[in-house]
């Protein structure tokens, strides 16, 4: 039996947005300084978590140890690049299909959120015009806990007032999709199906997305 969905609750990197490469030229970047590199394969460990597990994640990688100071300072100066490089980011790098799915969900009275680890999500999502469509925004400034744990969807549906069970979440990390199903809901994987194996169901992007097809995934799933 299909579950009742009254929200959807959206990451923002990758799922509303390409960011991603912005944020892994700045990891990459930082990695260079502390003599080291990493490539996108290692940076898919990065996705969908915080900044400061960012941080120990590459240190780890580079066997590098730094205290909690020198720790906030790599992160403030991998932010700077970061965004330096997203500074010209505008209505028109909204990811093909998002803006007329957003607006069939508004049509038909769904509450929806974002739920992202980044703290630079309002401003993003302010640059690309569509803050207005979202009845809550929560990111890293929110939250304690960085995905895989599900604060963020949990403190979504929280401030949407909807049951965690009739909320679906659109993921397009690891992390975030585990952090979706600990939080007891739905989750549609944004992206490569051998790579987010854990959510219900996939779709490579939100071109020709519609309430109808949700709906179709639903019961698929």
């Amino acid at each position: 039996m299909t579950r009742k969905i009254s929200a959807c609750i959206f990451d923002m990197d990758g799922v509303l947005v390409h960011t991603e490469m912005h944020h892994f030229f700045a990891w990459k970047r930082l990695a260079k300084t502390l003599g080291f590199t990493i490539d996108e394969e290692f940076n898919e460990k990065l996705k969908g978590v915080s900044r400061t597990v960012c941080i120990d994640l590459i240190l780890e990688h580079g066997g590098i140890q730094k205290t909690q100071h020198e720790k906030n300072k790599l992160a403030e100066q991998k932010n700077k690049w970061f965004l330096e490089s997203v500074s010209s980011i505008n209505e028109n790098d909204v990811l093909p299909g998002v803006i007329d799915f957003l607006q069939d969900l508004r049509k038909n009275s769904y509450k929806m959120a974002v739920g992202s680890a980044s703290k630079n999500a309002p401003l993003l999502l302010e640059k690309m015009g569509i803050t207005s469509f979202f009845d809550a925004i929560i990111d890293g400034n929110k939250i304690q806990n960085a995905k895989p744990h599900p604060e963020v969807f949990l403190r979504a549906a929280q401030e949407l007032a909807i049951d965690p069970f009739e909320c679906v979440v659109f993921e397009d990390a690891q992390s975030g999709v585990e952090a979706a199903k600990t939080a007891g809901m739905f989750c549609v994987g944004v992206g490569d199906p051998v790579v987010l194996f854990k959510a219900d169901v996939c779709i490579q992007n939100f071109v020709d997305m519609n309430l109808l097809k949700l709906h179709q995934l639903l019961d698929i799933a």
